[in-house]
């Protein structure tokens, strides 16, 4: 079997932080993943700020699996139980999603909840801006990851077995107030822009009250494209999904307009790369594609995208400080949650 050295490249050995009982997963898989063939090897991938995201290879194919850190967790985080849900389900759509293999509830198996899917070959980009692409390339490249998305937000999420997969309706005034404690369970020193935006988010909620699949953390970075074609083969990372507003996902996906991430990248200057549209040019496609007439109140969800990011930073931060982060880079986190607040509350605070 031919391993995916790119993919490799992109992995270590499994952190000591991280370390569980390999031929214990091992057994687990001979006796509940269809196919499944050892001996096995792991490796873990160097990125991924939440859930551990580990590489197994085997004779029978390769394979990613994600599970839950180890140590103290947040209210509601880390649910890989959801993830799984949402690509099993997904797997009947025409949203592409890696094949869903296992999912393994029983924390004492390795140490934790964990899931396994099939490891989708083909290219990740990291950098939104596309460099050493033509035009065309760059013009594809994000039509199509605006084509997923409007797919994905026309599925019928209680057809498909979504239906108790989150609560339709009412979904900024939850998720704010979620973002709060979260916020404020992990909180390490005052930020003032978040005090603004804890004020103001709640009290200002558009009457658009759509209800979709959302995603929770659309982006470029997070899908795998056809190893030639400017085409998606898979949509990444479902932590964060649940039956939500599918305008909290677009705002997300379009935040990069708005400020420089240092780990994202950013699309300020995005007219100077050829071929990437204008966020303007962006969200009219969007609309077109799932049939609305324009976007009132751009601002709120672009704020809302940025201080939920804030919050999700701030608690990366502190699982950085208390040493069972997904990453070694955490303690990197520190300035970020500062500076998204800043950015969220400059789109709104004419407002206040």
């Amino acid at each position: 079997m031919q391993v995916d050295e790119a993919v490799l490249a992109e992995t270590t050995e499994i952190r000591q932080a991280h370390m569980f009982d390999t031929g214990a997963l091992e057994s687990y898989l001979l006796a509940h993943a269809p196919g499944f063939k050892g001996p096995l090897t792991v490796r873990q991938f160097k990125g991924g700020q939440s859930n551990p995201t580990f590489f197994l290879i085997s004779p029978s194919g390769q394979y990613v699996m994600r599970k839950k850190p180890p140590g103290k967790l947040l209210p509601s985080a880390h649910q890989v139980e959801r993830e799984y849900k949402a690509i099993a389900a997904l797997g009947q759509t025409n949203v592409p999603v890696a094949r869903a293999v296992a999912l393994c509830e029983d924390a004492e198996v390795i140490g934790t909840a964990f899931y396994v899917m099939e490891h989708v070959s083909g290219r990740i980009f990291r950098d939104p801006t596309l460099p050493g692409m033509d035009p065309a390339e760059r013009s594809a490249i994000y039509d199509a990851m605006n084509d997923v998305m409007a797919r994905l937000h026309k599925v019928d999420y209680q057809a498909v077995g979504l239906g108790d997969f989150g609560k339709p309706g009412n979904y900024f005034d939850r998720q704010i107030g979620r973002w709060i404690k979260q916020y404020e369970a992990a909180q390490t020193e005052v930020v003032e822009p978040m005090n603004d935006l804890i004020a103001w988010l709640p009290k200002n909620i558009p009457a658009d009250d759509s209800v979709s699949i959302a995603h929770g953390d659309y982006r470029l970075e997070n899908s795998i494209f056809h190893p030639t074609e400017p085409r998606m083969i898979a949509l990444l990372d479902w932590e964060l999904a649940t039956i939500g507003h599918p305008l909290a996902d677009l705002a997300y996906n379009c935040m990069l307009y708005h400020y420089e991430s240092p780990s994202m990248g950013s699309l300020l200057s995005a007219g100077a790369k050829g071929g990437i549209p204008s966020e303007a040019d962006y969200v009219a496609d969007y609309c077109r594609r799932t049939g609305r007439d324009g976007i009132a109140e751009w601002d709120f969800y672009l704020a809302f995208s940025m201080f939920r990011l804030a919050s999700i930073s701030q608690g990366v931060y502190k699982r950085g400080l208390d040493g069972n982060a997904s990453s070694e880079n955490a303690t990197q986190y520190g300035s970020a949650c500062r500076m998204l607040a800043e950015c969220a509350w400059s789109q709104v605070a004419h407002r206040a």
